[in-house]
């Protein structure tokens, strides 16, 4: 596996995988996650990486894209394996939340549209 970057006229980066001649886009770039930090974070930074809050949006992002995939190939059950690690590591994050700081919670449950 090789990763490429493709710098385009206006200054945009794209990633691909190249995997057996067949290229792939990246869907999580580090733009992208930095902008995910910064939305979601407790200090509303991009910086802020190990918050509960930027792990929860970072990991609600995951989710969300490994069930569109699941979706478009429901006989999948690697990647159907992954996401259901990374809902238990996102409910982990939430009940420590929950736990510690109540306020917190209920913010990123409204931010991020989870349910509960």
């Amino acid at each position: 596996m090789q990763r490429i970057c493709i710098k385009t006229k206006q200054t945009l980066f794209l990633w691909f995988e190249v995997v057996s001649n067949s290229i792939k886009i990246m869907y999580l770039t580090t733009d992208k996650k930095q902008e995910i930090f910064k939305e979601n974070s407790k200090t509303k930074s991009a910086v802020d990486t190990g918050s509960a809050e930027s792990q929860i949006g970072l990991f609600t992002f995951r989710i969300n894209h490994l069930t569109e995939h699941l979706q478009r190939n429901p006989q999948d059950f690697s990647t159907r394996l992954g996401l259901l690690k990374l809902v238990g590591k996102r409910r982990r994050l939430l009940d420590h939340l929950n736990k510690t700081d109540i306020v917190r919670y209920r913010a990123i449950l409204a931010d991020l549209n989870l349910r509960k």
